[in-house]
């Protein structure tokens, strides 16, 4: 038996084409399996928004699964290979199986007005906002009241989650070997009365975000791409998660590259 292979796409003309064309190479490979259950690396065709999908399939499998992603658009922070490099990809398959290297995941943990718990975990961010009313809640770290936030909301992001959302509202770019959490503040009310710190705070990963919210109203809450909007939810515990995400090192882009080639290099 070779290295079991998922693959998942999206729906862009240009990604079945290049499906169509590692499914051919692959075939080719006595050591390369592609499979439907239980893979060993899942390659993702498409972008950033296609692997997020992959890692939301398989997050109960961490432990067993490496990711790889081929991106067929703009150059994304989670794939490695372009579409045009496919015969180099698979060869690096055949060559080098089992490296890897890991990044940090978030811990999401709801709670409701009837005490129910909802546990999610999050490769990018989590976000709490209350519609086009004020949002008002206690923040906690690690059990101790840290500030009452009042504004548009609060984004809860990975390191490697930095360079999204959190990045527009603010927030810090940090390097995902960094084990931490960044907590943002979205457009705080600042003010005589009301008063938060104001800038992006960097949580080490033996201290834990609990988001109190204020009244049972309707808030919306964001973990990766999924979206909640409900009453009822009295709070949102954020922790570093224990579980990690593992992308095949193949031939893995640099971090601080990365950066560059997404915000700094002109074409």
């Amino acid at each position: 038996m070779g290295l079991r292979i998922g693959i998942i796409h999206n729906q862009e003309e240009k990604s079945i084409r290049v499906l169509q064309r590692l499914r051919g190479l692959l075939a080719k490979k006595d050591d390369l399996e592609i499979v439907d259950r239980n893979p060993e690396l899942v390659i993702t065709i498409g972008g950033d928004g296609t692997l997020l999908s992959a890692f939301h399939r398989y997050n109960h499998r961490l432990d067993e699964v490496r990711f790889l992603g081929v991106h067929t658009g703009h150059l994304g922070f989670y794939t490695d290979w372009r579409d045009y490099e496919l015969p180099e990809l698979v060869n690096s398959l055949s060559e080098e199986q089992g490296k890897s290297v890991s990044y940090p995941l978030l811990d999401v943990v709801l709670t409701t007005i009837d005490g129910e718990k909802k546990h999610f975990l999050a490769l990018n961010e989590s976000t709490i906002r209350k519609g086009s009313r004020t949002m008002v809640a206690d923040v906690y770290i690690k059990e101790e009241l840290f500030e009452r936030f009042r504004g548009d909301g609060l984004a809860i992001s990975t390191p490697t989650g930095s360079t999204a959302y959190n990045k527009s509202v603010g927030g810090a770019v940090v390097h995902p070997s960094i084990n931490a959490m960044q907590l943002a503040e979205i457009a705080s009310l600042n003010n005589r009365v009301f008063r938060t710190l104001g800038s992006p705070s960097i949580i080490g990963s033996h201290e834990w975000i609990d988001v109190r919210l204020k009244g049972n109203e309707q808030h919306l809450i964001t973990i990766d791409q999924l979206d909640i909007n409900r009453k009822g939810i009295t709070s949102i515990k954020y922790k570093i998660a224990e579980e990690r995400i593992h992308f095949a090192s193949y031939r893995h882009m640099h971090f601080w590259h990365r950066v560059k080639d997404a915000f700094i290099r002109e074409d």
